[in-house]
């Protein structure tokens, strides 16, 4: 049994319930009829499908399993942070403790041991909930055997401690199919490229953050799920894509209040100006890619900066013009605006799409 065929499983069953809907609602309305035989044959059709997927495959055959299971995967999640900064929090207390020796064995042991339990728990766990949780104690602990080894031998910080860390976070999000460790592999590699970057335009890595331009290279990501089949990785795709605008509209929303950080040797208030104008564009142009292409993640990043971009602007030109009451009242007034904007567009889509299915 592997996570794709679960996976593949669980959609399956999410159709099969689907199906029973529309079936339902289609005989209410007396549009389709299935004769006794059909429906017996249809339905016990169904529940050997399901019975045979949930004794093999552990899947969510009804909403209530479903529901069980979004709260597993809260509590797995909320349980490896909080373990996480246990065991981060537990290695700097009683550290002092130990001789340099010690350390350095508690070091790797516990790097060592994360891995080979998060492996164990892969082959035994069939939920995959408890080898994620492991997954993460693993990274965690192997975070901290590169920055407490190089506290131990007096080795000065520096951003190749990023690529490690990102390529054990990359390995274990696609072994244990963690959607977390993707995006911290992500974070890890987007930092040192604009590390990398600052160092070769001769600023130290530290400083990375005052130059917001570095990280926008990152906008690749976005191409990843186009030459780089994710579907047998539930919602990787929409992380690398989310990342991607994320580390294009950050330093573009950074930028538009803070000209002073950017490689451009225009004036502040024209780097400004351009910046805010391409925050709104590539915002709508996001929108618009995410509409065409079905992918709803980035059509609510680029939503979401739209609206503080907006937001921000308007907050430059009336608060201190405005009284408060009057202020707030025009902010309701132009989200208003936008819904009837949105409904609008939304009826021409739908008016295009029967059109077309015409």
């Amino acid at each position: 049994m592997s996570d794709f065929e679960r996976e593949q499983a669980q959609q399956r069953a999410a159709r099969i319930a689907a199906f029973r809907e529309e079936l339902s609602a289609l005989s209410a309305e007396q549009v389709l009829q299935l004769s006794e035989a059909q429906a017996l044959a249809v339905s016990s059709h169904h529940q050997r499908l399901l019975a045979h997927f949930r004794q093999t495959l552990d899947i969510d055959a009804d909403v209530r399993a479903r529901q069980l299971s979004l709260g597993m995967r809260l509590a797995s999640l909320f349980g490896a942070l909080a373990l996480a900064a246990g065991l981060f929090f537990l290695f700097y207390q009683f550290w002092g403790l130990f001789a340099a020796s010690a350390q350095v064995a508690i070091l790797l042991g516990s790097t060592l041991g994360s891995l080979l339990l998060c492996h164990w728990l892969q082959r035994r766990d069939s939920s995959g909930y408890y080898a994620r949780l492991a997954a993460v104690l693993a990274f965690v602990c192997f975070v901290l055997n590169l920055s407490m080894l190089g506290q131990i031998f007096n080795i000065a910080p520096s951003d190749k401690a990023l690529l490690p860390w990102g390529a054990l976070a990359l390995l274990l999000a696609y072994q244990c199919r963690q959607r977390l460790l993707l995006v911290v592999a992500l974070l890890c590699f987007g930092l040192f490229v604009a590390a990398r970057l600052g160092d070769w335009a001769g600023w130290h890595w530290w400083s990375l953050a005052e130059r917001p331009e570095l990280f926008m290279p990152l906008t690749a990501l976005l191409l990843v799920p186009q030459g780089w089949d994710q579907r047998r990785y539930l919602g990787f795709a929409a992380c690398y894509r989310v990342m991607g605008l994320l580390y294009l509209l950050g330093p573009v929303l950074v930028l538009s209040y803070w000209g002073g950080g950017s490689y451009l040797g225009w004036s502040t208030g024209w780097i400004e100006a351009f910046y805010q104008t391409l925050g709104f564009a590539l915002s709508g142009l996001a929108i618009w890619l995410g509409i065409r292409r079905g992918w709803s993640e980035v059509v609510s990043t680029g939503l979401v900066f739209a609206l503080i971009m907006l937001f921000a602007k308007l907050f430059d030109w009336w608060w201190q013009l405005l009284p408060r009451y009057l202020f707030f009242l025009l902010l309701g007034l132009i989200a208003l605006l936008l819904l009837v904007l949105l409904l609008v567009l939304l009826q021409r889509w739908r008016r295009t799409a029967n059109g077309g299915a015409a």
